[in-house]
């Protein structure tokens, strides 16, 4: 039987270059432009639009390898909704994170309303394959009719600043859009923030909560995940 092709199958610039412009782009807040100056400093020849390429082909699939190796969500959910910028045009991006603060999913959707509310929980039941103990949001009224359709027998908390956790974790992406000067459409921003929050979880370790030595393991843990599901 033979073997699948490489994810690499023709490409000029060995694997190892593309990954790691791949992670520059997704993992630090940096242009096409300046990941093109990184490389160059590194004596690698190679224009911001391959690069640009490289991030829209291989991002989604090293998404996708890393989301089937990732640990199952906790089961407490924290979910949030906040309006973005597409083109022009205004968007709500829902978002839920689990109680270490791991991203578990990321919807961008047209509306806010009760439909797109139930949209979202389905696709989060659907891929964590159990309903969570607690769900909290906000006190949106949309929430509470999508709530008891899709999961009637998880707890639902609105109180005050409980969803803090999921309020905050806007906040990379808040820093991406100003960056990538507003998102160009819905497909394009899906792409980006869903890789974007799959790298968050492997990369944004809680430092302050560990010793050196163990922080320095985890980092040595995520970088080498990362090369296995990057280097097939």
């Amino acid at each position: 039987m033979k073997s699948g092709k490489s994810l690499y199958h023709r490409r000029r610039f060995p694997k190892e270059i593309i990954r790691h412009a791949v992670w520059l782009y997704y993992r630090f807040c940096l242009s096409y432009r300046d990941v093109e100056y990184l490389l160059a400093e590194r004596g690698i020849s190679v224009s911001y639009e391959t690069v640009r390429r490289w991030c829209n082909r291989f991002g989604p699939a090293y998404a996708d390898r890393l989301r089937k190796r990732s640990a199952p969500g906790g089961d407490q959910w924290f979910v949030d909704e906040v309006f973005i910028r597409v083109d022009g045009q205004q968007r709500y991006l829902y978002r839920a994170v689990d109680q270490d603060g791991q991203v578990l999913d990321i919807l961008v959707q047209t509306r806010r309303n009760t439909k797109a509310a139930a949209r979202f929980f389905r696709r989060l039941l659907k891929q964590q394959g159990q309903a969570p103990r607690r769900l909290v949001t906000n006190k949106l009224r949309r929430y509470r009719p999508a709530h008891r359709d899709v999961m009637p027998d998880t707890v639902h908390d609105t109180n005050q600043y409980a969803n803090n956790r999921a309020e905050l974790s806007h906040e990379p992406t808040r820093q991406r859009e100003r960056r990538m000067r507003r998102f160009k459409s819905i497909g394009h921003a899906q792409l980006f923030l869903s890789f974007h929050g799959t790298m968050q979880n492997l990369f944004a370790i809680s430092r302050h909560l560990l010793r050196a030595k163990h922080y320095r393991t985890f980092r040595a843990g995520a970088f080498d995940l990362y090369q296995q599901v990057t280097c097939a």
